[in-house]
């Protein structure tokens, strides 16, 4: 029997780790373009990591060039192992943690998109508390879609996450936090905007282009959007109000959000009497996780905010 070859070296060190770091941020951009603002890199240098991943492990990841960018078999592969071996560091250094009995370490957060506009301000005075706290703790914040948010909570790539409540996973614990409420809304150069807005049917709604997510939403939420001509959608809350600033489209934002352009009469509410829906957000972390004591420390702080 051929013996299978010993693609790695015998030990992983910091420039391994690294090309694996690079290589599941393409694949999850979807491509070098993309992962160039979330690296923070070029495009040559994500391109060179690549290939010099692919050459250390004889084996083609992605597929790019002309035709578009895709993860080949082996590449997917070779992905989940990536995620199972960062997830891995994440808890080893969560373990460390807790035998040191100073706040010493990284804390790795994921929120949802336009949530710095809400007037509680839960998360940014705990972050104060735990700063305060422990000034030599390292914070890192990820922007990314809840879906997201949630897979790396379970693989421990995250230690917390800020997300809608549309469901709950069996592996995460929650924690309630916010209550947002969002509108149907249109721009001072939109057709509806000089009518009476509390006064127009579904019906006629249904005659105006309209944005809508296209990420996951509780039914009572997409019941609100059924009479929409939904021929535009957005993966983030910031996209929906682009398109709706267009003056093109109607859709729903959060109030707290939109309130910088209600203010100077650029957006009105339309029927915000009948036409909304509230949102509610929690902290979601890992059942079962590894006892941390800088995520301790936050959710101590975050349970305190009045």
């Amino acid at each position: 029997m051929k013996q299978a070859k010993n693609l790695l070296p015998r030990q992983l060190g910091d420039t391994h780790i690294r090309l694996l770091r690079v290589f599941k941020t393409v694949i999850e951009s979807g491509g070098f373009a993309a992962a160039e603002v979330e690296l923070n890199i070029s495009r040559p240098a994500i391109s060179l990591a690549i290939t010099e991943l692919e050459s250390l492990l004889n084996m083609r990841l992605c597929q790019r060039g002309r035709s578009g960018f895709a993860i080949t078999e082996q590449g997917a592969q070779v992905y989940h192992s990536a995620l199972q071996l960062l997830g891995s560091l994440e808890t080893f250094k969560a373990q460390i943690n807790a035998i040191n009995t100073e706040l010493v370490g990284e804390l790795n957060i994921g929120i949802t998109d336009n949530m710095v506009t809400i007037p509680q301000m839960k998360i940014t005075q705990a972050l104060s508390a735990l700063k305060l706290r422990a000034p030599d703790v390292i914070i890192n914040i990820r922007m990314i879609p809840p879906n997201d948010i949630e897979t790396a909570v379970l693989d421990g790539t995250l230690h917390i996450g800020v997300v809608p409540e549309f469901r709950t996973l069996p592996g995460l614990n929650y924690t309630k936090l916010y209550k947002e409420r969002s509108l149907l809304y249109c721009a001072n150069q939109h057709p509806l905007f000089a009518q009476n807005l509390n006064a127009i049917s579904d019906q006629a709604l249904g005659e105006y282009d309209a944005v809508v997510p296209n990420y996951p939403q509780s039914a009572d939420i997409k019941q609100q959007q059924i009479m929409l001509n939904a021929t535009a959608t957005s993966t983030d809350r910031e996209g929906i109000a682009f398109l709706i600033l267009s003056h093109r489209f109607i859709g729903f934002l959060p109030t707290h959000f939109a309130k910088r352009w209600v203010v100077k009469d650029q957006l009105r509410a339309i029927g915000e009497h009948n036409r909304g829906f509230d949102t509610h957000f929690s902290v979601i972390t890992r059942k079962g996780a590894v006892d941390n004591l800088i995520l301790n420390a936050y959710m101590e702080a975050l349970v305190n905010v009045k």
